[in-house]
């Protein structure tokens, strides 16, 4: 099969096409022949090698998984003995969190992992949302966001941000996103009651007060946003933030059980897989596509992603749309 292929830590340009063997279904497993997978934050980070520290599950000396992707959607052509979920034909997404594998022609995962049916009005690239909502569902559950508080999205325009947005706003949330000038649209047509510029105002002096203010993109501080939360609001982090200081000040928090500072850590991603094809059939979720690849072009799309310019995600098309 043809599949990217990353022999050590690196820039986009490592990434190289290899025809590699075709994996099988084992056990209680499904082989999907993939149609459309993403190139997410997660991906890039993992190329780098970043943090440095991340290393000692990711591999030290280079990817221990050097097929990467996470993100996948596609048909059931193969299942293994013991299985009884999922049948040759069906249509099918999900994420591979453990042993990636994605950014290829075929993926074997387990039946009981975190994978469901694709609506049927939905085209295969319109379900690779996994990992964006993964994150974002892990952070609004972790902190219980319930229906009539206050959340604040900032950097509501990328993967994480936008599914933050439809996320809280299906739990009853009010929710302010912060955007930059190009994507005010699009966070008000996501569902967002107030929408802050933060290229023409300074968010931070706001006079609105939240239960969350949630960062979905590592770029601001808790001692910026503090002043925006209610007494008991809480400061929560997608990212390690400038000069990692979120990690430490995450760390205090935890010593002081303020819970004022938490760097979200992901759930059991089949928690979202279990809702989500639900929510993008009846219409409360929707993908937002910053462009599509090819493949064959996949280096191309880890230097897009690597400009922290996209805007919701990053589709690879496997096969042709």
């Amino acid at each position: 099969m043809k599949a990217a292929f990353a022999p050590k830590y690196g820039p986009p340009d490592v990434v190289e096409i290899r025809d590699m063997p075709r994996p099988v279904a084992g056990a209680g497993e499904v082989l999907v022949e993939i149609h459309a997978t993403t190139v997410t934050r997660t991906d890039r980070e993992t190329l780098r090698g970043h943090p440095w520290f991340a290393r000692l599950v990711t591999g030290l000396t280079g990817p221990k998984h050097p097929v990467l992707g996470i993100d996948f959607a596609g048909v059931v052509v193969e299942v293994g003995p013991g299985t009884s979920r999922f049948s040759i034909g069906d249509r099918v997404f999900g994420l591979s969190p453990s042993r990636y594998g994605c950014h290829a022609e075929w993926v074997a995962v387990s039946e009981d992992g975190a994978i469901g049916h694709i609506p049927e009005t939905l085209a295969f690239h319109e379900a690779v949302v996994g990992e964006g909502a993964w994150y974002a569902h892990s952070n609004l559950e972790a902190f219980g966001l319930a229906s009539g508080q206050d959340v604040m999205i900032y950097g509501a325009s990328g993967a994480i941000g936008t599914a933050a947005v439809q996320l809280a706003k299906a739990r009853g949330a009010h929710v302010t996103a912060v955007v930059g000038t190009r994507h005010t649209d699009l966070a008000a047509a996501l569902g967002a009651d107030l929408v802050v510029n933060y290229m023409t105002e300074d968010f931070t002096a706001r006079p609105e007060r939240y239960d969350l203010v949630f960062d979905a993109v590592g770029k601001t501080t808790y001692p910026a946003c503090r002043k925006l939360l209610k007494p008991q609001g809480a400061y929560y982090a997608s990212d390690l933030g400038p000069w990692g200081q979120t990690v430490w000040l995450s760390l205090w928090s935890a010593i002081t059980r303020s819970r004022r500072v938490v760097i979200g850590m992901p759930r059991d991603p089949r928690e979202v897989i279990g809702f989500l094809g639900d929510m993008l059939a009846d219409g409360r979720y929707r993908a937002v596509i910053d462009s599509h690849y090819d493949l064959d072009d996949i280096s191309a799309a880890y230097a897009h992603v690597a400009t922290e310019q996209k805007t919701g995600i990053v589709v690879i098309d496997v096969k042709p749309r």
